[in-house]
């Protein structure tokens, strides 16, 4: 219950003080100096830190913003430098390929060229293997007419021998065949 007359004390006081001076605020002489001392001196506060903290964190700002202003402009040209060698080198890749496809071009043409002259060496020995192969044949052929020729002669021989009974000399015998080998002819002969 002390606590209740306490509580009601406290705000009879203040009560009585509000009755005496009728306004919670007043304005005399001395709180307007003070508003206006107070003013001058936050004035002169703001002044002196606007030099000292406004103008270098505005000097920091600018400076950073000045360097992000250089920086965009420097990956900007670095950007349209990399196009450019981008383009430089999708050219020179370009023209490599280019430069390859014709070596490959002329390498092919090359190895046509060096296989149609294989193959021309190669029919030019087959031709010479072909014409060898035919003297050899042609010479086989006259020898096995010569040896015809011999045991024809030599089979006349023996059959005129006997017919005549006579002999005859070889060279006597041998126009006797040559002649009679004109007579029949090569064909008739040789075609047996």
């Amino acid at each position: 219950m002390n606590g209740i007359f306490t509580g009601l004390y406290a705000s009879g006081v203040l009560l009585e003080a509000a009755e005496e001076s009728k306004y919670i605020f007043s304005l005399d002489a001395q709180l307007i100096f003070e508003v206006l001392i107070q003013g001058i001196s936050i004035f002169i506060m703001f002044t002196f830190l606007s030099y000292l903290l406004f103008n270098p964190a505005k000097k920091l700002l600018e400076n950073r913003r000045q360097k992000i202003k250089n920086d965009i402009e420097s990956a900007e040209r670095d950007k349209d430098e990399a196009a450019k060698l981008k383009a430089e080198y999708d050219e020179k890749i370009r023209s490599v390929e280019k430069e390859a496809d014709g070596i490959l071009s002329a390498s092919r043409k090359k190895a046509l060229k060096r296989e149609e002259q294989i193959e021309g060496e190669a029919k030019e020995e087959a031709k010479r293997i072909i014409d060898r192969a035919n003297n050899e044949i042609k010479l086989e052929q006259d020898k096995v007419k010569d040896d015809m020729r011999k045991e024809i002669i030599q089979v006349a021989t023996l059959m005129a021998s006997k017919i005549v009974k006579v002999s005859i000399s070889d060279d006597e015998l041998n126009s006797l065949l040559d002649e009679t080998l004109k007579e029949m002819g090569d064909e008739t002969w040789q075609s047996r």
